[in-house]
């Protein structure tokens, strides 16, 4: 599981933000014919101010999920988040690094006061090597748990053509993962590589969907299912004109977290 629709190419609010003056010199090459006398009246080289970072909706929109998500995992997510981190002895400058994410959004998403992206929890389970459930997760209980449907929790790419709908109790980190997976007409969601030895089991119930591993490329209509190790990045595509329905068991080499 990965971003959605249009997100391939779309960068996140710290990627989008502009270097500062002192990155630029940083990085900028020694200037030529350093150690010459200076020029009677040369022009005295003015910096110009850092650019301001961006702070608009529209930018944040990238990380953030679409309306349809359940609100109610923000802060969840946010507890889990800056518990797993401080274990580690990350920073949300190191973790940022780590997982791509802008450590402006991670801040917001530790405060629970932001609601992200399928793709950015996935980024962020990634860069701390942890199953995606381990965010998500609550208070484990014991017994038979049911899970209606009218209060189910579901996550969203950021402009709600895919969606992700957890069939499993919130209660602990899992190697097993079981998920309902639904993919907009003419949709197309991207997955980056899952932990090393992470497979997806995959069927489709309704519609058709392309899914591409690498360099292959698979066609599977209602009824087929699909075996494949998500370990290098992979695209789900809907070529149709109506909803595609799946159903995903995800499954980790190793219960970490």
């Amino acid at each position: 599981m990965g971003v959605g629709h249009g997100l391939a190419h779309v960068k996140s609010v710290r990627e989008n933000t502009p270097p500062t003056a002192e990155e630029t010199e940083e990085t900028a090459p020694a200037a030529k014919g350093r150690g010459k006398k200076k020029e009677p009246g040369a022009a005295k080289k003015v910096e110009a101010p850092a650019p301001e970072a961006p702070g608009s909706e529209e930018e944040w929109a990238y990380e953030v999920a679409h309306a349809d998500a359940s609100t109610d995992l923000a802060p969840i997510v946010g507890r889990n988040l800056r518990r797993l981190r401080t274990q580690r002895g990350l920073s949300l400058e190191r973790l940022a690094k780590a997982s791509g994410v802008s450590r402006a959004m991670l801040g917001q998403i530790e405060l629970g006061q932001s609601a992200p992206t399928i793709n950015v929890i996935w980024k962020i389970a990634r860069a701390l090597g942890i199953p995606f459930s381990a965010l998500i997760s609550t208070t484990a209980q014991s017994g038979t748990r049911l899970m209606r449907t009218a209060q189910s929790k579901r996550l969203a790419s950021h402009d709600g053509s895919f969606s992700s709908r957890a069939l499993f109790p919130f209660d602990e980190p899992r190697r097993v993962e079981f998920y309902e997976l639904r993919l907009a007409a003419h949709a197309e969601e991207r997955a980056d590589a899952h932990p090393p030895g992470t497979l997806e089991n995959l069927v489709v119930t309704a519609g058709t969907v392309e899914i591409d591993r690498g360099d292959e490329h698979h066609v599977l209509g209602t009824g087929d299912a699909i075996l494949f190790e998500a370990d290098v990045a992979h695209v789900y595509r809907n070529p149709g004109n109506t909803e595609a329905v799946m159903y995903l068991v995800m499954t980790y080499a190793e219960t970490v977290g």
